[in-house]
């Protein structure tokens, strides 16, 4: 089967996100269909809430206790494994580091699912770097290349420059996947998706168009 290279869906993920776990189980088959290639995007979630003055899911405690409970149900639904990593919020930033790092497709892939099973799936976690150095022999990479890899300034600086150009584009959560200029938030909104790659939405543009114009006629004060 040919892949449209033109139309790639670029999945924009942060290991720390259990609904980046479920959307990153379910993104590929969903592409297959529709002849799309999927290309993983790791990007640091809290550079976009830090850009856009938001607060993670998380760090409102009644969202936090919500969150999870929603995750469970979504995975049974799925019959996807979950667990929980040893804590939350966690640092990333050698997961996503070591995920950008020169390897082929698909071992990317295999790797991605590793770190992904190790946080949500098993429970193990991805903060230290033995953990994910053994996750990297796993899929046949050479740990001392790839750790080396991850922690040079030029991998450093591609994951902020994905962050960035992700911000540029209006992202604001994860996962997001971005496909011929559009932005699909979130894993329940794949559905949209689906009907957006089959050519089945159907927007009132007018109504789009009003709405960005719209003035407010309240506002509350920040914290």
């Amino acid at each position: 089967m040919a892949v449209n290279d033109k139309g790639i869906l670029r999945f924009l993920f942060d290991y720390v996100s259990p609904y980046a776990y479920l959307g990153w189980l379910q993104i590929h088959a969903l592409a297959a269909p529709f002849q799309r290639k999927v290309q993983p995007v790791p990007i640091l979630f809290s550079g976009l809430l830090q850009a856009n003055g938001t607060l993670g899911p998380v760090e409102v405690p009644a969202k936090r206790a919500y969150v999870f409970k929603d995750v469970l149900r979504r995975a049974n639904m799925l019959n996807i494994p979950l667990s929980m990593p040893p804590t939350h919020p966690f640092n990333p930033l050698l997961a996503l580091r070591v995920s950008l790092a020169p390897m082929e497709d698909s071992i990317r892939r295999k790797l991605i699912d590793g770190l992904f099973t190790a946080t949500w799936g098993s429970g193990k976690g991805i903060t230290e770097p033995e953990t994910i150095a053994a996750i990297l022999e796993t899929v046949g990479l050479d740990r001392k290349t790839i750790l080396t890899a991850a922690n040079s300034v030029e991998i450093k600086d591609l994951l902020r420059q994905n962050t960035e150009e992700a911000i540029a584009q209006g992202v604001f959560g994860v996962p997001t996947v971005h496909v011929d200029g559009e932005l699909f938030w979130g894993q329940d909104s794949f559905p949209s998706l689906a009907r957006f790659l089959a050519g089945n939405e159907h927007l009132d543009t007018e109504l789009l168009a009003r709405w960005a114009t719209l003035q407010a006629s309240a506002t509350r004060s920040k914290p």
